[in-house]
């Protein structure tokens, strides 16, 4: 039993597949994943979603499903050194329960590659199975053999319903949860503390504990936790309106449609109605790097050094200084000329790869380092741009089956119509 003066968040930890919300596509009753734990046959697996959506609860799970022994440890605090430990651990639980330890690694993708090679031979060899923890794309952030290895699952964001439906269970728990404090909560009390967890269930359960708290330390006690006294307890507003949990989407919805439609003034009042109604700056900052990108690209490749340099002022100055930082970012945004020819070309390109799957890459332009790849015919006949005029040679870089695919297509717009012109091959030179 879980410790009761733990956070409240870790007092309420699902000890069941079906107390686990918002991961259906994951946990349903014909799922892989369900059956594997159910069967005591568990696979290893690397668990990506966003803070607050079961990754570590589900990793537990497993081990309790399964009775394998389980290790956790964070790749922030921990490295190589304890890794060693926890595999001379596992290979004594195996002599012992003939049976594999789960090896949990929360934030797997703060290991670097070297870190993240420990693992291979010790889940090659059945010693450990892995289930990695991870907020960040792993295509990215883990190595190829890992992924060869493990499943990669996505978790989603926790639903406004939800989080409604652990909070009312937390209230309403009296062994482990708030059941016994006798403390109701009005209705916008608790759709705010939705609205400012963004999915988080974590961040939703110890806002809970805060305001209860704080409303138990007021003289007399308050029996009731209303709007105003949540809004003390976690020093921040409420979004204006926000009574169905959608003013959020609204608002930032309309920021970013201002700064699409090159309207400076609209997009500095979306930007004050959502810093004014207590929006997390740095959640706007972030929409900002991704609106750089999906609707000015190329046409202005300053405008993703603007956004990322608004975004690191507020993590090094803070307000109020940094808001016109953020200000500053939104008119440069508004104004700069727009183009999605990237955001299409992502697309087209995610699809061709999804359809013709891993194309082979063509002998001509692969790396030869050793002598047998040489003669196997790596890098024959590559042709080196640098040896011929304009320092371009017509030579084909696709793979067999996709030849000559056109993906981006550059508008004539800003810094485009440069970046089209350089797109085009140069003219033959006369002999």
């Amino acid at each position: 039993m879980v410790a009761s003066q733990a956070p409240l968040a870790d007092r309420m930890r699902p000890q069941a597949i079906e107390d686990i919300l918002g991961q259906d596509h994951l946990l349903g009753p014909d799922s892989a994943l369900r059956r594997a734990m159910e069967s005591g046959h568990i696979f290893s697996v690397i668990l990506w979603g966003p803070p607050g959506s079961g990754k570590t609860t589900l990793a537990r799970l497993m081990a309790q499903y399964t009775q394998n022994p389980f290790q956790s440890f964070s790749a922030v605090t921990s490295g190589v050194k304890e890794l060693r430990q926890f595999i001379a651990e596992a290979e004594k639980a195996r002599q012992l329960f003939g049976k594999p330890t789960i090896l949990f690694v929360d934030e797997i993708h703060r290991f670097n590659k070297a870190q993240q090679d420990a693992f291979l031979p010790h889940v090659e060899s059945g010693l450990i199975i892995l289930v990695g923890a991870t907020t960040q794309n792993p295509s990215f952030e883990v190595i190829a053999p890992l992924l060869s290895r493990a499943r990669v699952m996505l978790l989603h964001p926790l639903e406004k319903e939800d989080l409604k439906t652990i909070l009312n269970r937390a209230l309403g728990d009296e062994g482990s949860g708030l059941g016994g404090v006798s403390m109701e909560v009005s209705p916008d009390s608790l759709d705010f503390l939705i609205g400012v967890s963004h999915g988080d269930a974590r961040v939703a359960l110890n806002n809970l504990e805060m305001a209860v708290q704080y409303a138990m330390q007021e003289e007399g006690g308050r029996p009731v936790l209303d709007l105003k006294m949540t809004e003390q307890a976690l020093s921040r507003k409420a979004l204006p309106h926000d009574k169905d949990g959608e003013e959020h989407y609204n608002l930032i919805s309309a920021f970013h449609k201002s700064l699409r439609g090159s309207d400076s003034q609209a997009s500095l009042y979306w930007l004050y109605r959502m810093l004014e109604a207590g929006e997390d700056p740095l959640f706007i900052g972030r929409r900002m790097i991704r609106f750089a990108s999906e609707d000015i690209g190329m046409a202005d490749p300053n405008a993703l050094q603007v956004a990322l340099s608004a975004f690191e002022a507020w993590q090094k100055v803070g307000p109020p200084e940094a808001e016109l930082a953020l200000s500053q970012a939104a008119l440069y945004l508004a104004t700069a000329p727009k183009s999605n020819a990237i955001y299409v070309a992502e697309k087209a390109v995610r699809e061709e790869i999804g359809r013709t799957g891993p194309q082979p890459v063509p002998l001509h332009i692969r790396n030869a380092p050793t002598r047998l790849m040489k003669e196997l015919g790596y890098s024959r006949g590559y042709q080196y741009p640098h040896n011929y005029p304009e320092g371009w040679v017509d030579q084909e870089y696709f793979p067999e089956k996709v030849k000559r695919r056109v993906y981006y297509r550059p508008t004539g717009r800003g810094f485009e119509k440069e970046i089209k012109r350089r797109m085009k091959p140069p003219k033959p030179q006369k002999k």
